[in-house]
């Protein structure tokens, strides 16, 4: 049985696998010359990068699971792949806390002008120093605040948690009911129960100071200039989870007008080459699609991808 890991996976994930007696490559093979070479194995795991569509499953005829290292699963026909008997699966939780991190790394820039101080300090800092600190003296705290959270699935509830725990007021919305209650962890096994609010979406974007969206891409832009109209002044909003959620034109309109006060984005339209407009906008806050590019997170989605792996093969056998 052979296993193509194309977009990698974890050396724990890779020894396992190994040791239940499966050969596993992680040699990537570019999207164009997948349609040769995956009818040679069993099994793909991929992230975001590759691309498993109709076109593709219907050249593997031998291929019995399709394994996403991830949430979303937008980069694969999942519905066409099972019609075909083809099992896939993907890792929802394991890289939930990595993406919640970096959501507030991009809160925390935003608040305190980081992604642009960090710019101007390495070509100005020497010369105006204080220049540079007065630029940036009027920055604001999270504590207090009202969070807005859109998608309340793992990655949404962890963001919340992030939220409560530095004092913010969170309020969530999603398109289906939701569990309130949300248990913090800290160390030595305590923990917390809070109940977050949960409201419209419109009511939440005109309450929210700060807005991370967990949503997968529906066909169209979830956050466009009807909806940047009806958020609070000055409001920071980050995206995290797909491209193509914010209307990035719409987004820059009201960047420039001062509606919205910063934007962080992980996630961009046309990845891997993003507008230039973004990248060197003054108030947005950029990351290249890392949210699940942690240590702990790989390692995680890793085992995690190589027990669903071993137990959807033993169940087919």
């Amino acid at each position: 049985m052979r296993i193509l890991a194309n977009d990698g996976i974890d050396n724990l994930g890779k020894e396992m696998l190994e040791k239940a007696g499966f050969q596993v490559d992680t040699v990537h093979i570019p999207q164009e010359e997948l349609i040769s070479r995956l009818p040679e194995y069993d099994v793909v795991t991929v992230r975001s990068a590759t691309k498993i569509r109709k076109d593709l499953i219907d050249a593997c005829p031998n291929l019995k699971i399709i394994a996403r290292g991830g949430v979303g699963m937008d980069n694969i026909d999942v519905e066409y792949a099972r019609g075909k008997g083809i099992a896939v699966i993907n890792t929802p939780s394991a890289s939930s806390i990595s993406v919640a991190e970096l959501v507030f790394g991009h809160f925390f820039s935003g608040v305190r002008f980081l992604y642009d101080a960090q710019r101007k300090m390495a070509t100005e800092g020497e010369s105006n120093f204080a220049g540079l600190k007065k630029a940036y003296a009027k920055g604001s705290e999270l504590r207090g605040k009202t969070l807005g959270v859109i998608g309340f699935g793992r990655i949404g509830r962890e963001t919340a948690k992030i939220g409560l725990s530095l004092g913010m007021r969170v309020v969530v919305c999603d398109t289906h009911p939701i569990d309130t209650k949300v248990t913090l962890s800290f160390f030595e096994g305590q923990t917390l129960d809070f109940e977050v609010t949960q409201i419209g979406f419109d009511e939440l974007l005109g309450s929210a100071d700060f807005i991370s969206l967990h949503v997968p891409f529906l066909g169209k832009a979830l956050i466009g200039n009807e909806e940047f109209a009806k958020m609070k002044d000055g409001a920071g909003i980050v995206n995290a989870s797909r491209g193509g959620v914010i209307d990035e034109d719409a987004l820059l309109e009201h960047l420039n007008n001062g509606k919205i006060a910063f934007a962080g984005l992980d996630v961009f339209d046309n990845e891997p080459t993003p507008k230039t407009s973004l990248l060197r906008h003054p108030r947005v806050s950029l990351s290249p699609h890392i949210g699940a590019a942690t240590n702990e997170a790989q390692k995680r989605v890793g085992e995690e991808l190589a027990t669903l792996i071993i137990q959807e093969l033993a169940v087919s056998q």
